[in-house]
């Protein structure tokens, strides 16, 4: 077994708020601790602590936004390096991709609907008439 403070940071486990850091996939620890505490974070399909040790092979449930992830853990490290080394640490199940990009699609398209197109400013002018308008019809 290694020393958890060795220069590379590998471990045979490390502790799942840090390995979520080193993973890149919070932009902190204290984030990744919150996420784990809230219960957006599952092991194995168990809900855990902050604490609990993950091991390679481990599949992590995380739910970011309105984003549900399903990663493999594939190395350990408790340190923070690179996004190169970051991405090496964990695989995303195929089922999560998917998913992941349906919902992106629906919220893109969602968001279409709701916004309007509009060429520029309101001018002077029509600053003018709705004020107009909302002296005519008494709303304030």
């Amino acid at each position: 077994m290694t020393d958890p403070r060795d220069d590379t940071g590998a471990t045979e486990k490390a502790r799942l708020d840090r390995w979520l850091w080193a993973a890149r996939l919070y932009k902190t620890r204290a984030l990744a601790a919150e996420a784990v505490d809230g219960g957006k974070v599952r092991v194995n399909e168990e809900r855990v602590k902050r604490s609990r040790l993950v091991q390679v092979g481990d599949q992590i449930d995380l739910r970011q936004g309105p984003y549900q992830l399903i990663v493999v853990v594939r190395a350990l490290s408790t340190r923070r390096g690179p996004a190169r080394m970051a991405v090496t640490l964990y695989e995303e199940t195929v089922d999560s991709v998917a998913a992941r990009e349906r919902v992106a699609l629906q919220l893109k398209t969602a968001n279409a609907l709701f916004v309007t197109e509009t060429e520029a400013r309101p001018t002077k002018r029509d600053r003018r008439r709705l004020d107009r308008f909302r002296r005519d019809s008494g709303w304030k």
